[in-house]
């Protein structure tokens, strides 16, 4: 079975969030400004990309995020919505590569390149015990 079969490249996935004070940097480090976490924000691109993908999958697949590189370009305080989004530009029989984005509504905070894995999660979470064990 391949998994990427029913992708295909120029598909689209969007996810938003509205940034609260736990999503700002300093909720977790007191001393840091208030603002929309880098990991945060590529986490809900993360979620675009997932989003763009996911009804394309084989049931009882899922993708996985192997690989980020973007850039954080501008701080987003409390109170604004970011909304990111992912465009398919590269398939191979094991992976998928996103064009990421994000945006607050007034500034373009991030961008890059993300990909991802389909797995089959239940043969995954089989294996996930093996993983753990040190060694």
């Amino acid at each position: 079975m391949n998994p990427v079969r029913g992708i295909a490249i120029g598909a689209e996935g969007k996810a938003s969030v509205v940034v609260t004070r736990e999503l700002t940097v300093r909720h977790f480090r007191p001393n840091m400004p208030e603002v929309y976490g880098t990991p945060l924000m590529i986490y809900l691109m993360e979620v675009a990309a997932d989003e763009a993908i996911q009804s394309s999958l084989p049931a009882g697949w899922v993708s996985v995020g192997v690989e980020v590189n973007i850039r954080h370009l501008a701080a987003t305080p409390v109170g604004r919505t970011v909304t990111a989004k992912a465009i398919v530009t590269a398939i191979t029989d094991k992976l998928v590569t996103f064009e990421v984005q994000a945006h607050d509504g007034v500034n373009l905070i991030g961008k890059g390149t993300h990909t991802r894995a389909p797995i089959d999660l239940a043969r995954f979470e089989q294996a996930l015990p093996a993983r753990s064990e040190p060694g």
